[in-house]
């Protein structure tokens, strides 16, 4: 029975022992990262709904088949000529551009389109319309579905790679050529992110994705210039916001199941670091963490290693002076307790004598805590005089 309560009491404190520094086992913050890895402070995601078939539960949903209420015309003071029919958006020959009264930036975007099923026209001149992220990006609308030269020689629908269904328009032609037939629906999901300027120097050149009927046919494809016709236009700094632009090119194409999701820029993404995490933000966020971490240290507490480990974890945030203060009053006050310990009650401890010098070895790798650190020193004689790591 004594032997059962030894190993009861030994599994207790291991467990505990390694609740207590979970949070110190992996690779610590550091300049691009305002988390350690497997870190428990970091915020988990919100929680949406996505059903198959339907706009997720945080889109914003542009286009239901049953208003117009969210466009308007591009040409100033006027409402937009587009109509409804059968549940689709459909432009008008001469009606102009459509415009969302919402702005956006970089976005996840899902549309569907039909390109008409009475086909008139060669390239440019069939089934024609675009998506302008931002006004300025065009994903072209086209119908596609015959461009191939046939072994006869003869292409019934002869048009320029760049300007085909899903290119950048006049940039980057799609990766392959997953058009249907005219009259059918067809879907885009998009990825985009705008260019980023810093002291009007570009940053990042924005770049976008694009799945077309559910296959890539741009791969996060960085951007040049802005969209034009039969010249590079280069990047120039604008909003951070802009409205989502549908185009009329005189064909009657249609529109439906329009829904958009506003994701985080590469460059305001202090919670995921990355090479394009700010330091200055990341430095922040862990002041930050450190400051409310501190709030649950209590130097006077009984349990000298859970208080030890309460203020190692903050450290690993910020090493501010005050917190550093605490660290060295808790060491020593820890290395006083275990000192009066006998061999039969360090080894009792083991669990938490190791767990805390594990804590000091992750901090000491990741240059938290000096490679001479005393307390990672005083507990390893501990445990190599008392053999606490035999197996």
């Amino acid at each position: 029975m004594s032997q059962m309560k030894t190993l009861t009491a030994g599994l207790a404190a291991g467990l505990a022992a390694s609740t207590l520094f979970a949070g110190l086992y992996g690779d610590t913050p550091d300049a691009k990262h305002a988390w350690s890895v497997h870190d428990a402070n970091r915020p988990n995601p919100a929680k949406i709904t996505a059903e198959p078939g339907q706009p997720p539960s945080d889109a914003v949903v542009l286009f239901d088949g049953t208003s117009l209420d969210n466009w308007t015309s591009t040409k100033p003071g006027e409402p937009t000529k587009w109509k409804l029919a059968d549940g689709a958006l459909e432009s008008v020959k001469g009606a102009g551009y459509i415009r969302t009264k919402q702005e956006f930036g970089d976005c996840q975007l899902h549309i569907e389109w039909a390109a008409p099923a009475n086909v008139q026209g060669v390239g440019q001149g069939r089934g024609n319309s675009g998506v302008f992220l931002m006004g300025s990006y065009e994903i072209q609308v086209l119908d596609s579905y015959e461009t191939a030269t046939l072994p006869d020689g003869k292409n019934l629908n002869p048009n320029y790679a760049d300007g085909q269904a899903s290119s950048v328009y006049a940039e980057n032609p799609p990766l392959v050529n997953a058009c249907r037939k005219p009259g059918e629906w067809q879907t885009y999901d998009i990825v985009f992110h705008q260019p980023v300027w810093e002291n009007g120097k570009l940053k990042y050149p924005g770049s976008v994705t694009v799945l077309h009927n559910g296959v890539l046919t741009q791969d996060h494809w960085e951007m040049e210039g802005m969209t034009t016709h039969c010249r590079r236009r280069p990047l120039a700094p604008h909003a951070a916001k802009l409205p989502l632009q549908l185009q009329d090119h005189g064909n009657p194409v249609r529109f439906r199941n329009i829904w958009i999701r506003e994701i985080p820029s590469r460059y305001a993404n202090t919670t995921h670091g990355g090479p394009a995490a700010n330091e200055a933000d990341v430095m922040a966020l862990r002041k930050a963490t450190a400051a409310k971490l501190f709030e649950a240290v209590n130097p006077g507490d009984a349990n000298k290693a859970a208080a030890l480990g309460r203020i190692l974890e903050v450290v690993s945030y910020d090493k501010a002076d005050a917190y550093m203060n605490v660290v060295g009053s808790l060491r020593d006050a820890y290395l006083k307790e275990l000192a009066a310990c006998d061999a039969q009650k360090l080894k009792d401890r083991k669990g938490e004598i190791i767990g805390v010098r594990n804590a000091c070895n992750v901090l000491i790798r990741n240059k938290v805590l000096p490679e001479e650190c005393t307390l990672r020193a005083a507990l390893q004689r501990i445990i190599t005089e008392h053999k606490l790591e035999k197996k």
